[in-house]
């Protein structure tokens, strides 16, 4: 859990809530992760971009090698995402 401010879906307006609808996900919420970026929505398109660019871009590495350096990062992390 973030401990930055957030904006909750349910209080998103204008940008921010159309933001949100693109991002939320299969489970039918946000990722925190796309969340704390909810006071500068810049911010998050920004942040979204350029996972988008370095998960399904071009690129020497596979998909599925992208995803497994990712996970390998985040246990190393402890992160749960």
């Amino acid at each position: 859990m973030a401990w930055i401010k957030m904006v909750p879906e349910d209080e998103a307006s204008g940008r921010l809530k159309e933001l949100y609808a693109q991002y939320t996900e299969p489970w039918g919420g946000v990722d925190n992760i796309m969340k704390i970026h909810s006071l500068n929505p810049k911010s998050m398109k920004t942040h979204f971009d350029l996972y988008a660019h370095l998960m399904r871009g071009k690129s020497d590495l596979s998909r599925v090698q992208r995803e497994m350096i990712a996970i390998v990062t985040s246990v190393t992390n402890h992160c749960h995402y």
